[in-house]
């Protein structure tokens, strides 16, 4: 597998991974409104790293690298559970300059388990537009 930076090449995909891993994720909210272009939406600023295996592309990680604050982490529905997620967190993780930081979902016990497993930890809980969430850092 190999992890490389976002081309607009990739758009097209990414934006179709995005929403599909979003429907399947994220069951408990309403998608009607969802569309392809909130990918372009949620990433716009920041630093996108792909997962890449035999020209297929896997995922994706939006980072906003001045706070190195992990923004989005996708995964294509049918490649998930085959440590796409684990090598994009690990080559995100690389980059950190100082104490990472995220944003996840309560609702997405999965997700929250899978940061707990490679080290972030939960400092606090707030909400935002999709519920309630826990921050979590990763200190290197």
């Amino acid at each position: 597998m190999h992890i490389r930076r976002f081309t607009e090449d990739d758009r097209p995909f990414l934006r179709t991974l995005f929403l599909a891993s979003r429907k399947a994720n994220w069951r408990w909210l309403d998608d009607s409104d969802w569309r392809l272009e909130d990918f372009d939406r949620v990433t716009l600023g920041e630093r996108v790293w792909v997962a890449e295996q035999d020209g297929r592309r896997l995922g994706f990680a939006a980072v906003l690298p001045n706070d190195n604050f992990l923004h989005s982490l996708f995964i294509d529905p049918d490649c998930q559970r085959q440590g796409v997620g684990s090598a994009l967190l690990n080559a995100v993780q690389e980059k950190f300059t100082s104490t990472g930081a995220l944003k996840c979902l309560k609702a997405n016990e999965a997700a929250t388990a899978f940061y707990q497993r490679h080290g972030w930890e939960i400092v606090s809980d707030g909400e935002a537009e999709h519920g309630a969430y826990w921050l979590m850092h990763f200190v290197r």
